[in-house]
């Protein structure tokens, strides 16, 4: 885990952690609930999202309906996340879950706004390079910042996913 900034008096401001439903956000939101409960903040989860096709063809098709059921799918992917991680809610700590229509670097650093936060991001490991989102995130954001790396995945279980076929992901649901 890497840490910039300084740290910050404890119970003061929000641990804000970006939740996409990857093996990177599920160890972030271990982590930031962690950190929520051991200094007593409050936890804000937060998905954010956007028309599959880019806000600019949705403002010429507008379609309340569709909208719906996109926010009702991030929505699934926060709670499945939670689930995930915790088993449902996360045990000892005030927790806020945010779905939010705007890109991800956006959503994060509009909540993580006040120099007492603390937001958490996950990374893949073995990644040098910053991606976009994290990069954006930098630029904008004044509170400090943890990143949380993925687990590995140990060599021979990669190794069989690279040879699964499609009928083998339908074998395993049935």
């Amino acid at each position: 885990m890497t840490r910039m900034g300084t740290r910050t008096g404890s119970g003061t401001g929000r641990v804000v952690v970006g939740v996409s439903g990857s093996l990177a956000s599920l160890a972030a939101l271990r982590v930031a609930a962690e950190e929520a409960r051991r200094s007593r903040r409050v936890l804000v989860a937060v998905i954010a999202w956007e028309p599959p096709e880019g806000e600019t063809l949705y403002l010429r098709h507008p379609d309340r309906e569709w909208v719906r059921h996109w926010w009702g799918e991030a929505r699934t992917r926060l709670d499945r996340a939670f689930d995930e991680v915790f088993g449902g809610a996360a045990p000892g700590v005030r927790t806020e879950r945010r779905v939010v229509r705007a890109r991800p670097a956006r959503a994060l650093s509009d909540l993580a706004a006040h120099p007492d936060d603390l937001l958490v991001l996950g990374t893949r490991p073995g990644r040098h390079r910053p991606t976009r989102t994290h990069r954006r995130v930098r630029a904008r954001t004044t509170c400090p910042i943890l990143t949380v790396p993925a687990p590995p995945v140990p060599r021979r279980v990669r190794r069989a996913l690279r040879k699964m076929t499609a009928e083998d992901f339908a074998l395993a649901g049935e």
